[in-house]
């Protein structure tokens, strides 16, 4: 049981971030299919600092500047989706599902060019970080406690303040609501729309870090994050793009995600001699049976997807 309340927190801490990066982006305006890519960019700054960082380094200096590099170029990374929906006004589905594609195959490509510059015999897209991740998990009487479980609860508490108690949250509702409403008033909506973007990159950053540190040691890039980006997509739409609802989903889908890592463990299950891959696949499954017993009740904000045009009223 320890087991699997350790994998749920973890797995939800991953949902809960890069779905809240979603949530800022949408309610700017913005539709981010491309969180996938933005996760793996974002796993990939943090693991590069992990693996060249001295070993002797702080568990403190690892945490710091593996989350600073994961937020880094995650909102570098987004920047792809801003200029091209806010600026070029471009269909912000193709440029999501673009990024996602472009993550995986630009982050394998790189790994492999490094890895070869430094071994001519080494041609995987794996990047290790054996010394580093102890780093993260403090043990507490069998219990691994891993820091980013933490650190997804203060964001978490700094997102529902910054949306619904700050006047950059409400404007930046404002923008995904009615943004010509928003700009009779003042609200420069291209500039909060850059920045939901760019949160959303940050968030989505940190969340690919947390996945590929998540049980292992090393992360092979060519494998992406196995769609957790769409996932995270199903728990904020769960989650009706309210910050606690999300943490609630995240919960939820955390839960039938840890699954597929403990079933052994709990004679109930091992006895139903169910492939270990219905169990894997149990997460997708349940977002799509909950997302079509849902979706006719979702309240999305209302010029999400629609790009701005200054002169239309």
């Amino acid at each position: 049981m320890t087991l699997l309340i350790q994998y749920m927190l973890i797995f939800a801490s991953v949902l809960l971030l890069v779905a809240l990066g979603g949530c800022f982006s949408e309610h700017s305006g913005v539709i981010n299919i491309g969180l996938e890519g933005i996760m793996v960019f974002g796993a990939l700054g943090g693991a590069l600092v992990m693996k060249y960082l001295p070993e002797n380094a702080s568990a403190a200096t690892v945490i710091f500047l593996s989350i600073m590099a994961a937020m880094l170029v995650g909102m570098l990374y987004s920047l792809l989706l801003a200029v091209a929906a806010i600026n070029l006004k471009a269909d912000q589905t193709l440029v999501g599902t673009a990024m996602n594609l472009l993550g995986t195959a630009a982050a394998t490509v790189f790994v492999k060019a490094m890895n070869t510059a430094e071994n001519p015999d080494n041609v995987s897209s794996t990047i290790q970080y054996i010394s580093a991740k102890k780093a993260f998990i403090v043990d507490i009487g069998g219990f691994e406690f891993n820091w980013f479980m933490l650190l997804a609860l203060i964001l978490l508490v700094i997102s529902w303040v910054l949306l619904y108690k700050t006047k950059f949250g409400l404007r930046l509702q404002a923008c995904g609501e009615h943004p010509q409403a928003a700009d009779s008033v003042g609200i420069n909506v291209y500039s909060m729309r850059y920045a939901g973007v760019l949160i959303s990159g940050l968030l989505g950053g940190v969340g690919g870090l947390v996945y590929i540190t998540a049980g292992v040691s090393e992360w092979k890039f060519e494998n992406g994050v196995a769609g957790f980006g769409f996932l995270a997509l199903a728990v904020m739409i769960f989650g009706q793009w309210k910050p606690i609802r999300i943490a609630m989903a995240a919960l939820l889908f955390g839960l039938f995600r840890s699954l597929s890592n403990v079933y052994t463990g709990f004679d109930f299950l091992a006895r139903l001699n169910i492939p270990s891959s219905v169990y894997n696949m149990l997460p997708y499954i349940i977002s799509l049976v909950v997302l079509a017993l849902t979706s006719s009740k979702s309240h999305a904000p209302k010029a999400e997807g629609i790009p701005y045009d200054k002169g239309s009223r």
